[in-house]
């Protein structure tokens, strides 16, 4: 790709189609997929492996369109009207995509449910979003088939073929009302990690802006090949991976499971040029790559290190990117040699992993938003990326400030633009309380800007933890220095009452230790926790704390017999069962 981002416009590809295929501002999602269909009708859309003896299955746009069309015809024939719900829940798969876009092909609208939640959790979310039709995967069709309740139940798994999503065929003609862009097209509901469940309402105007705009830091096309990991329910995935490969043109490879073995074979068969993750996923990936260089012995990985680091000077100072060479043999062992940009959301990541794949040859970067705004709103650009930020927003298509900063420029994050959502699923309430009286929303986390108008996130507002000098510490940022500490599984910071006479705060730290840390002690899991496992996880956070101001430092550690809860995009929900604690 020749283009640099001083002569790149993302929109340039809908020029040709505006007053024919779209008329508004911004095409619908189904104008974008006719759009993308007529530009790129043999490229490939949806792959998996899901074929005979696990081969690769791949549908390219004109036959996604036409499942699409013929779903949508049927719906409209069941009765499925404008603004009626659709709900689907599932692992990845191209079934999936297609319920998605047929559902809101006729004006309907999608409200995909975390297929890993407990039926009763997933009933609740259906409760409140009262489809009419339920497609389910093949873990959970039995379960809701046998239940009589106001919605049909259908499969995503060709093993239920009377009710098979590609098997269901309209017997009737019936109109169909296509949406606009400002009707909603999505509810995701999302149970973020520390609230409750709210159902998000983004219309075709926010995502599909929000796709076109987030390319204004990042160069793609339909040569990318997209990999599609994490739940695709998930607003991250389902925007940076789904619809930006519906906008651009480009191919989904649908991950099933984040198994190292299956990842490897995706990775591989897949030729996936980007890969979007969370920390967690790149961590391992990070620790899996660093064990393997350490097992050829201290001289050559430390020569491997000081090549990095010339690697990485050179990318930061020039834009030149040696490492794709200099480390090739590394890369093609763990399947990433394809691998164009790797980009990291969800979450803070460590700015040593930021660092490791840059050095290894990787662009990789990070990125910022919210399911509320659909949801990037910040990403660092490839060509000038800053490794402790989390990316600039896009000025001139949105706005961004800093409200009421403190003295060192830190506030709660406020956005405005055509991403913001439309509100909270029948809770005016809760909507009016994320905005600004001048109409800002309110994200909720904590940061600052620079200059460049990049950002630099602190923490949530809801988790800072006020010490006894009035120093404001962001738990977020301690958990990061333990990122690569391999025997440290999870690791979470919050505040306890020290001295309850002064109601001082200070800092613990929730630790459960890795299996490789019992593995390497030559020690089983068990009901209690030993003292070389407590010594061990100790030493770790003496490490760190050295690295720490000191109001920043932990001073309480309480191991884990039990890993804490987390959510689907891996990160820990911040609601702790004491009881599990050694």
């Amino acid at each position: 790709m020749q283009n640099t981002l001083k002569n790149w416009n993302p929109t340039a590809i809908l020029e040709p189609y505006k007053g024919t295929l779209f008329t508004g501002e911004w095409p619908t999602l189904p104008e974008m997929l006719r759009i993308s269909t007529v530009r790129c009708p043999e490229r490939p859309f949806f792959t998996d492996f899901e074929g005979e003896n696990g081969g690769k299955r791949t549908l390219n746009f004109t036959q996604v369109q036409e499942k699409v069309d013929s779903l949508a015809r049927w719906m409209a024939a069941e009765g499925i009207i404008h603004g009626d719900r659709v709900a689907v829940t599932g692992k990845n798969s191209p079934e999936w995509g297609v319920v998605f876009l047929a559902a809101v092909s006729l004006g309907a609208i999608i409200c995909p449910l975390d297929y890993a939640l407990h039926t009763e959790e997933q009933e609740n979310l259906l409760a409140t979003a009262a489809p009419k039709l339920l497609f389910v995967d093949e873990e959970k069709y039995a379960h809701y088939a046998e239940k009589t309740g106001s919605f049909a139940v259908y499969s995503l798994s060709s093993k239920f073929p009377d009710v098979y999503v590609y098997n269901l065929k309209a017997t009737r003609d019936a109109e169909i009302k296509a949406p606009v862009p400002d009707d909603t097209a999505a509810i995701l509901f999302t149970s973020g990690t520390t609230s409750t469940p709210k159902g998000v309402m983004l219309s075709h105007r926010n995502l599909v802006s929000d796709a076109f705009i987030a390319q204004t830091n990042m160069i793609i096309d339909y040569n990318d090949v997209f990999y599609a990991l994490l739940p695709i329910h998930h607003a991250y995935t389902m925007q940076a991976v789904f619809i930006e490969s519906l906008c651009i043109g480009a191919e989904i490879v649908f991950g099933k499971s984040m198994a190292v073995s299956r990842m490897m074979r995706d990775l591989k068969e897949g030729g996936i040029t980007m890969m979007l993750g969370v920390p967690l996923l790149f961590n391992k990936l990070a620790d899996g790559i660093i064990r393997g260089l350490k097992a050829k012995g201290p001289i050559v990985y430390g020569v491997i290190r000081v090549l990095m680091e010339i690697s990485y000077l050179i990318k930061k100072l020039f834009g030149v990117n040696p490492g794709k060479q200099m480390f090739k043999a590394v890369l093609q062992q763990a399947n990433l040699y394809t691998v164009r940009i790797a980009i990291s959301g969800g979450g803070p990541l460590s700015q040593q992993v930021f660092k490791f794949f840059n050095a290894m040859g990787i662009n990789f970067v990070q990125g910022y938003g919210l399911t509320e705004t659909s949801p990037i709103i910040a990403l660092n650009p490839v060509e000038h990326f800053k490794i402790e930020s989390v990316g600039s927003y896009f000025a001139g298509k949105m706005e961004m400030k800093i409200l009421d900063p403190n003295e060192d420029g830190i506030g709660e994050i406020c956005v405005k633009g055509p991403m913001v959502m439309q509100g909270y699923y029948k809770m005016p309430e809760e909507t009016a309380k994320m905005f600004t009286d001048d109409g800002w929303f309110k994200t909720g986390d904590l940061g600052w800007l620079d200059s460049e108008n990049y950002l630099m996130l602190s923490g949530r507002a809801k988790n800072m933890i006020v010490t006894e000098g009035g120093k404001n510490v962001y738990p977020e940022e301690i958990e990061d220095m333990f990122q690569l500490e391999g025997d440290i599984q999870q690791i979470t910071v919050q505040g306890y009452i020290a001295d309850k006479a002064k109601r001082s705060e200070e800092l613990e730290a929730l630790v459960y230790p890795s299996d490789a840390l019992y593995e390497r002690l030559h020690i089983e899991r068990g009901a209690e926790i030993p003292g070389a496992v407590q010594d061990a996880v100790q030493t770790v956070i003496s490490k760190v704390n050295k690295r720490l101001q000191p109001y920043q430092r932990i001073t309480k550690v309480t191991v884990l017999r039990e890993p804490l809860a987390m959510t689907t995009t891996l990160k820990v929900k911040r609601s702790y069962n004491r009881q599990e604690k050694a």
